[in-house]
């Protein structure tokens, strides 16, 4: 049977290419739980690490257990917990019209958002690579640049415990050329960061300012150790031309303000996941 399923996923890339549509679905769900939920757990163990340091009573401020899996997902506005049927992806938001089934407030329409482009992007990885390692890995690395870019637009924030792991895997996929070979992938990692590295320091060094936080440092090492360093060229200038022009709008229409920090781990996610699925194409057009 399992044999049989395979067989079929191998030569049905529409069968394939739904299959993934539904699992991104339900990825989808659980990525807007791990970015709303990480970062404050992580400026939690940020204040218990401080207060450790300062040998201060950390019981005077006691939480409520909080991680990835509780306390139970509910109402931001009456705190009720959400039931299984009100949290099917993107179906119950459409069933409930957008609102809390307990206090009628609206749902914040980034939850069916997520989902929706979780699912979409998933169909274009599996149509892309077909069944095999290379959409599996592809897969991973699309569900964590969602998660990584959402962070970043709301937090200015690249969590190293989510980059670092990454990096490493796309260290271990070369040693069976996932993507690309080892030697690539080595230059690729140290190469993406003393690159952003190089431009941040200089920048410093001119104007007196960070231009760039250190986590776009290892969010480019981790694409050169997945791709390799002969696509970092081109990361860095879709992510460079993508940031400059949307950037430029949003000043134009006043939706910016020109001292306001703009992240720039969103646009080096878009860069990268472009470049994952149409990097070598692209090289060859610019290249002649």
């Amino acid at each position: 049977m399992q044999l049989f399923n395979e067989l079929v996923l191998l030569t049905t890339p529409y069968a394939f290419t739904v299959l993934m549509g539904v699992v991104g679905l339900l990825v989808g769900s659980f990525l807007n739980v791990v970015i709303y939920r990480l970062p404050i757990m992580m400026q939690r163990q940020w204040h218990s690490d401080c207060l450790a340091y300062l040998k201060l009573d950390e019981k005077s401020q006691p939480y409520e257990i909080f991680n990835l899996a509780l306390p139970a997902s509910r109402c931001p506005h009456c705190k009720a917990q959400i039931l299984a049927r009100h949290n099917i992806p993107v179906l119950s938001y459409l069933w409930l019209r957008g609102r809390c089934a307990s206090c009628e407030q609206p749902i914040a329409q980034r939850y069916p958002f997520t989902e929706f482009f979780t699912a979409l992007a998933s169909m274009i990885v599996a149509w892309h690579f077909g069944y095999g390692e290379q959409a599996a890995a592809a897969l991973l690395l699309t569900w964590v640049l969602i998660t990584l870019s959402l962070i970043d637009l709301d937090h200015q924030l690249l969590p190293d415990i989510i980059v670092l792991p990454m990096l490493w895997v796309g260290l271990i996929l070369s040693l069976f050329n996932v993507f690309t070979d080892s030697s690539s992938s080595i230059i690729g990692a140290s190469g993406g960061y003393l690159l952003l590295w190089s431009v941040y320091y200089g920048f410093k060094l001119i104007t007196g300012k960070e231009g760039m936080g250190r986590g776009d440092f290892k969010l480019l090492a981790m694409f050169g150790a997945w791709l390799g360093w002969q696509y970092l060229g081109l990361i860095i200038l879709l992510s460079s031309l993508v940031g400059a022009t949307i950037g430029i709008t949003l000043i134009s229409l006043n939706k910016q303000k020109r001292d306001t920090p703009i992240p720039f781990g969103p646009y080096l996610a878009m860069a990268g996941w472009i470049a994952l699925l149409w990097g070598d194409r692209l090289n060859a057009w610019y290249f002649g």
